[in-house]
């Protein structure tokens, strides 16, 4: 096995790609969670059940997206999200994700971020909570059916962004975010 130079660990720990994800109130992320431990193939259940804003910025930019992510998610308040229906994804299925308010922070971090993004963090965004991935069409087929038939779309709260570091595999958290303004402005009397 090689050695590591512990001189040039801490530079490709800082270069390793930055995920964000979307934080959801308890209840929901735990439902998520449960979801994914009952479906997903547990060899490769590596990082917990997520909706994904932005798979891959750089990570030598971490301070420039901290402070972007801090500014952007104090000014916002707490918002509702759907959570369903189910979609598929031909070897897994996934939960839609509602959340307009999140959609149009998003927009803006992506015109932002712009000359950082990838292709995939290009395209438009569709937000899922991935429950099921990398089985036979036929097990995704009948988990999407079953859940179609009995799981009504339910109302969640997105509550912060999350920032990962990529590991290649596992994620490692880094920070939280949380949108910390009020839903509506108190008036001030004078």
């Amino acid at each position: 096995m090689p050695e590591i130079d512990p001189e040039v660990l801490p530079v490709a720990a800082a270069v390793a790609p930055l995920i964000l994800t979307l934080g959801l109130d308890a209840e929901t992320q735990s439902w998520l969670e449960s979801m994914r431990r009952a479906h997903f193939p547990p060899a490769r259940n590596l990082v917990p059940a997520h909706v994904t804003l932005f798979h891959a910025l750089p990570g030598e930019e971490a301070a420039a997206i901290r402070a972007v992510l801090a500014e952007a998610c104090a000014a916002l308040p707490p918002s509702r999200v759907r959570v369903g229906p189910p979609r598929s994804l031909g070897r897994g299925v996934a939960m839609e994700i509602g959340a307009p308010a999140v959609a149009t922070l998003r927009d803006r971090l992506a015109a932002q971020w712009r000359p950082w993004l990838t292709a995939q963090d290009r395209q438009r965004w569709r937000p899922h909570a991935t429950v099921q991935n990398k089985v036979s069409p036929e097990r995704a087929r009948a988990l999407y059916e079953t859940l179609a038939a009995l799981l009504p779309p339910r109302e969640a709260r997105a509550e912060a962004l999350l920032l990962w570091r990529y590991r290649g595999g596992p994620w490692e958290p880094l920070e939280r975010f949380p949108f910390t303004a009020e839903a509506y402005p108190r008036e001030v009397i004078l």
